[in-house]
């Protein structure tokens, strides 16, 4: 059976507390999984919320803080200890490859899994397959911060009461899906575009063009709201968003569900985050992440 969904390991920003483990997240999409930004402590989150080094194929970084890079480590060490039977690839800003390579070889380990190092130099895809394409989109941080976006390709939903007044049934349905269309009757007649699933994972940055690109027409936004509004002038500051600043992203762009996470230590209510993305005139599936929450992609339409 097809799973789509987030399972979030972590929440917090720069420093940890009692309740928030270091950033980490888990997009499962039927099955595949895609590991994002993992912090400090991912590889034991991994272990509290079921997750295996079997199920990554995909490392996804945005850019190289600790608290989005320091967990490397740990779960490639982990992916090698386990002899994963399949390829992983990596994806993280060529511009922090020292990092990268600082961290893969942080000590002493023996390889037996094939990583695929495919750093992001520029906005645009990284991948294409049969199930999605992955997108890069640079954001606006103190150091080089890409964001990425997982895109499914469109589908066709048959009409059945369409087949049925044209009289195409049984075998004449592939047909007609195949070769566009039967007997005079085009495709389009008795069938309807399915839109693809959209996600998007934004993380440090101040509002810009790729934040804005990133969102659009999303089913799932996970982005991050350090700073609540009153805290403004220190987001801009920093390169962070807050919660208002991402609450409008998300209504602008249509976005169905939003995730806000990635909270700074200053602030012990998440309520408050969930307050000011209303205020702000996000209407749409909201949750605040909590370590170990599950978030299910939204049915398609």
């Amino acid at each position: 059976m097809s799973v789509r969904e987030l399972v979030v390991l972590g929440t917090a920003s720069q420093v940890p507390t009692r309740h928030r483990n270091h950033n980490g997240y888990l997009l499962r999409w039927d099955g595949e999984g895609i590991l994002f930004d993992p912090g400090e402590g991912t590889q034991r989150q991994m272990l509290r919320a079921g997750v295996a080094a079997h199920d990554l194929n995909r490392i996804c970084v945005t850019h190289f803080h600790g608290d989005h890079s320091l967990g490397l480590a740990g779960v490639i060490q982990r992916i090698n200890l386990d002899r994963v039977p399949h390829e992983i690839t990596a994806h993280y800003p060529r511009s922090g490859q020292r990092f990268f390579e600082r961290l893969r070889y942080a000590t002493a380990y023996r390889e037996t899994v094939a990583l695929t190092e495919a750093p992001v130099a520029a906005d645009g895809p990284l991948a294409v397959t049969s199930a999605y394409t992955l997108d890069a989109r640079r954001l606006s941080h103190p150091v080089e911060s890409y964001g990425y976006r997982l895109t499914e390709p469109d589908s066709r939903r048959m009409l059945p009461d369409r087949l049925a007044a044209h009289g195409i049934k049984g075998p004449d349905v592939g047909r007609i899906q195949r070769d566009g269309s039967l007997h005079g009757v085009p495709l389009d007649e008795v069938s309807e575009v399915r839109r693809g699933q959209r996600f998007a994972f934004v993380m440090d940055t101040r509002l810009c063009a790729g934040v804005h690109a990133l969102a659009e027409g999303c089913d799932l936004l996970v982005i991050e709201s350090t700073f609540l509004d009153e805290d403004e002038t220190l987001a801009t500051d920093h390169g962070h968003l807050t919660a208002g600043q991402a609450a409008r992203v998300a209504r602008d762009a249509g976005v169905r569900h939003l995730v806000l996470t990635h909270f700074s230590q200053r602030y012990s209510d998440p309520e408050e985050f969930e307050r000011q993305a209303r205020e702000a005139g996000y209407a749409g599936e909201l949750t605040v992440a909590r370590d170990l929450t599950r978030v299910p992609v939204p049915k398609r339409r």
